[in-house]
């Protein structure tokens, strides 16, 4: 019987095909509802997939007679029953360094559309209207920025933040193998999260969503905030209370956001009254969307898959 993989959300043709070549049996069904999943899971030896599918324990019990490994073309594994999973003994990958660049590089610009205003002024002219005098705006040399999980994506944020002169705080719970070249090169130094939450201008988050990240930054934390901070979010909308966010964006606490994530997707209710706000640039959920980092994740996660069923002997 030949390895069958289901991939059920858009993936780059790339990674399909190293699959196909290697002799697996490859079904794509981008778009594929919850119903349809769980009445076919049990089909296949693994999965490909993205954030919209969401693999909760009902689903993985499915599929957990023949279900042996999933793989997630991407970072975040939120949309993943992981103790579920393990307890069924499915194995799961996810591709962190596809969207390094991509993520890193959206936190940046960001950071840019904020300081000049850049979304305000484009509309503006395109309604005809000449916004000069009022679109006075700042510079990021100079600013202290905190960056929160200082893993791949917040070391590279500092790697770019660091040639447009600006001083970087770094908060991580761990010290890893290569973390003193990282400050070396980048300047930055590691302060405690809460330092680092008094003394920055502009915050920029980079931690997947976890029971203890849920909320980390919320009215508490915000309290501690210089007046007029700024909060940059690209790694998961639940990270931040979005209902303290809201308050502090309102009555002048927080002086902007720049929001890719939210904790509702598409945004309804207080996640669509934050990307409305005048202080506010909304994307949405666009860290990974590059044509390079798309590639990339979908040819790490064939790499991945296949070096799986090769250690247990499947190809």
């Amino acid at each position: 019987m030949p390895v069958k993989v289901l991939a059920t959300d858009p993936l780059d043709e790339m990674g399909l095909e190293m699959l196909k070549r290697a002799g697996v049996e490859v079904h794509y069904r981008p778009g594929i509802s919850p119903e349809e999943l769980k009445a076919v899971i049990g089909q296949y030896d693994a999965l490909i997939v993205r954030g919209r599918t969401k693999l909760r324990r009902d689903v993985l019990e499915a599929g957990a007679r023949r279900l042996k490994a999933i793989c997630r073309a991407g970072v975040g594994l939120d949309n993943i029953d992981l103790r579920a999973a393990e307890e069924l003994g499915i194995a799961v990958f996810n591709t962190p360094e596809a969207s390094t660049e991509a993520v890193a590089e959206l936190a940046v610009a960001l950071m840019l559309s904020l300081a000049r205003a850049i979304p305000r002024a484009d509309g503006a002219l395109k309604e005809g209207r000449w916004l000069k005098r009022e679109l006075m705006g700042w510079e990021l040399a100079g600013r202290t920025l905190g960056i929160i999980g200082f893993g791949r994506i917040g070391q590279r944020v500092a790697e770019i933040c660091s040639a447009l002169k600006m001083r970087i705080l770094a908060y991580r719970r761990t010290r890893p193998p290569g973390l003193e070249e990282v400050l070396r090169r980048t300047g930055a130094r590691m302060a405690p999260l809460e330092e680092l939450i008094r003394s920055s201008d502009i915050i920029t988050i980079h931690v997947p969503l976890t029971p203890q990240t849920r909320h980390m930054i919320g009215e508490r934390e915000i309290s501690m905030m210089k007046n007029g901070a700024i909060i940059i979010n690209t790694s998961r909308g639940g990270v931040i209370d979005e209902e303290a966010l809201l308050k502090a964006l309102k009555n002048g606490k927080l002086a902007a956001a720049a929001l890719d994530v939210f904790e509702e997707e598409p945004p309804k209710g207080i996640s669509l009254e934050l990307a409305r706000l005048p202080n506010v640039v909304a994307t949405p959920h666009i860290g990974g969307q590059t044509r390079e980092a798309q590639k990339k994740a979908s040819e790490m996660a064939a790499k991945k898959l296949l070096e799986f069923f090769r250690s247990k002997g499947l190809l």
